[in-house]
């Protein structure tokens, strides 16, 4: 699912106010629950302090001795009814006396003058039982604990066996039955130093607790409100100084194509964008602005670029085929004569190439057949072929020998070669009543020869140096004789060095055995078997250089047009 900035920058920012009110609403909370929480054990602990101070120790000490001596010898039991109640109970008035009633006025003016205060009352320990025992308990509504009830003492809390001084530290605590409570407890400590029990003194936290829950409350409502202002007020900043912008930019980029198109003469809704930001955003415009001048100016320079090369691939054309035309191409070639067959093809890696073929009758008992390949390939390469074949074949017309056509052509070709390219070429001269054939090589691949019902075989010959290489060669020329059924065919590298897609070479091997497997085939017949096999062995890979082809057949010994 795709979202626009505009989306992703809305969510982004509700997310990280979210978080952030979170975090705000959570901390200002925690710390202003501490605040309160320490507030009021402060106050628990000042009022047992206080409380502690205003009773007198050593009629508490009397208290102590005497409620602990009547414990320790009737400890209180699980009551069956009130009267056993009420019995045990009485025990424990003999000991109150006028003092008694003065401490418990005083205690209950404080709690009076302190309404948060919810219990006051004075307690001692029994070390034995790890317990507390009531020695006055300022409430005066039914659930008050008459002295000489026993209480729990919780064993976090044993370490007062240990320090009694240090008293009960404030802590809050929340039942059922009371709710919230603070509780703290201060000794109350003889002249000697002895401390004979504890003022306890429990505030009420309730109302603490319910303005802790509108704190909360207020606090989540105003970060919620703070939330929403900033957040709209941030996106309408991004909208305006970064959505707006980019629509901005990316509708004019959206309409370059069909302005374009369109050909209007007019400006261009890139170069009417008006956006300052002051940012990247900014910078960013200004690039697209000058974008659009490059293309502009590229279109113009490539427009000129593709009409010259238009103009240029018309004349490769055109090139294409001159070349071609200078190629015999009219099969059969000679179809008065029956004492012979020939073909030849020629298929350019690129528009011209630097491989020809040529093959013509120097008189009416002499054929000459001529096979080259020039470095290079394309236009110089297609070039320098027109003049290589022009020389070779009005050398080979004033019935020059093969050697001596090949040194004169040699000798011109080296004349201004500033390019330095060469030809590697092969000739011969089959004298047409005899079969007597005499050839020369220039640095060329050799040919194959098939006799009479036999297979192909390689015609080994020591090759010369190759055209255009180097002034003042002299060719040497060989000699074999032709007898009737017998095959030449002549080829360039570019059949051999045919590459298929995993970078292997078609090779001699290959040629040899893909001739001999149509070795009976005509020369019309056998050229296109090959250049089969060699398609088929390349695959989609692309051809790399010219692919040229002669093959000539010796039929029967004769001479003139009618053999």
């Amino acid at each position: 699912m795709k979202f626009s900035l505009k989306k992703k920058s809305i969510l982004f920012v509700l997310v990280i106010a979210l978080v952030l009110s979170c975090v705000a609403v959570f901390i200002g909370y925690r710390i202003y629950s501490d605040t309160m929480d320490e507030r009021y054990e402060n106050i628990s602990m000042d009022l047992a302090k206080t409380a502690a101070d205003l009773v007198d120790a050593e009629k508490v000490r009397d208290y102590t001795e005497a409620i602990l001596e009547i414990y320790r010898k009737n400890p209180m039991p699980e009551f069956k009814s009130q009267q056993e109640e009420a019995d045990y109970y009485a025990q424990y008035t003999g000991i109150q006396d006028e003092a008694y009633q003065e401490m418990f006025n005083v205690l209950q003016a404080v709690k009076s003058n302190n309404r948060d205060v919810q219990y006051l009352y004075i307690s001692t320990l029994d070390t034995q039982s790890k317990s507390g025992i009531y020695i006055l308990d300022v409430d005066t509504s039914e659930s008050a604990c008459p002295m000489g009830t026993w209480d729990i003492i919780y064993p976090e809390n044993y370490g007062i066996f240990e320090d009694p001084e240090r008293g009960f530290p404030a802590y809050t605590t929340q039942t059922a039955e009371f709710g919230w409570l603070c509780t703290a407890g201060a000794p109350i400590i003889t002249d000697d130093g002895t401390v004979v029990g504890y003022a306890m003194i429990e505030v009420s936290m309730n109302d603490v607790m319910a303005d802790r829950a509108d704190f909360l409350q207020n606090i989540s409502l105003a970060m919620a409100g703070a939330t929403i202002l900033m957040a709209v007020i941030f996106i309408l900043l991004v909208n305006r100084s970064v959505v707006r912008p980019i629509n901005q930019l990316a509708a004019a980029a959206a309409s370059f194509v069909d302005e374009k198109n369109a050909g209007e003469d007019r400006q261009s809704a890139i170069s009417q964008l008006n956006v300052h930001t002051g940012d990247e955003i900014e910078a960013l415009c200004d690039a697209v602005k000058k974008m659009e001048i490059d293309i502009d100016n590229f279109i113009v320079h490539i427009s000129k670029i593709t009409a010259e090369k238009e103009r240029i691939g018309a004349e490769l054309n055109v090139a294409t085929q001159i070349q071609a035309d200078m190629l015999p191409r009219i099969f059969p070639a000679f179809p008065e004569r029956k004492e012979f067959d020939i073909y030849a093809t020629m298929n350019p890696a690129k528009e011209v190439g630097g491989d020809f073929y040529d093959f013509f009758l120097v008189d009416d008992d002499h054929l000459a057949v001529v096979i080259a390949d020039v470095s290079g390939k394309g236009v110089p390469a297609a070039l320098f072929m027109v003049i290589a074949k022009t020389l070779i074949k009005n050398h080979a017309q004033n019935k020059d020998t093969p050697g001596s056509v090949f040194t004169q052509t040699n000798a011109q070709l080296c004349e201004g070669n500033d390019a330095g390219l060469f030809v590697t070429a092969w000739m011969g001269v089959l004298e047409i009543s005899t079969g007597s054939f005499i050839y020369v090589n220039a640095g060329h691949n050799p040919p194959l020869l098939k006799r009479a019902g036999g297979a192909y075989e390689w015609l080994k010959s020591r090759p010369g140096f190759v055209l255009a290489g180097m002034e003042g060669v002299r060719y040497r020329e060989n000699s074999l004789q032709l007898e009737p059924g017998d095959c030449l065919y002549l080829y360039t590298d570019g059949v051999t060095e045919a590459t298929s897609g995993a970078q292997e070479l078609f090779g001699e091997e290959r040629l040899q055995h893909t001739l001999n497997e149509s070795k009976d085939l005509p020369v019309d017949q056998l050229l296109p078997k090959v250049k089969q096999a060699i398609d088929t062995f390349v695959g989609e890979a692309e051809q790399f250089d010219d692919i040229t082809m002669l093959g000539l057949e010796y039929r029967e010994k004769g001479g003139g047009l009618n053999g």
